[in-house]
């Protein structure tokens, strides 16, 4: 019997769970961990659906929320906001 490599993209499967994962990346992760995140978020709503939305290419967003890339500040609102997300600062 064979594995299948785990896909977190495949659970993230409606607004709650997708607003769960990211603020728990946020909470306990890195940089790379919350790209990584929003990558695999977009990935759960469609790249293209997000492409559209951005305005940017299916490639670019590929590169910007891979392993290892540091997005600029602008890519990663874009892809938050066609996510439906957003940034709220709480006092600690």
């Amino acid at each position: 019997m064979g594995t299948s490599k785990f896909e977190i993209a495949d659970y993230l499967d409606s607004k709650e769970m997708i607003a769960e994962y990211l603020n728990s990346v946020l909470e306990e992760g890195n940089n790379a961990d919350i790209i990584n995140a929003i990558g695999h978020i977009a990935k759960s709503i469609g790249m293209t659906k997000i492409a559209e939305e951005t305005g940017l290419s299916r490639p670019s967003l590929y590169k910007a929320l891979s392993d290892g890339a540091k997005p600029q500040f602008a890519t990663i609102m874009k892809v938050l906001k066609a996510i439906g997300g957003q940034i709220q600062v709480n006092p600690a």
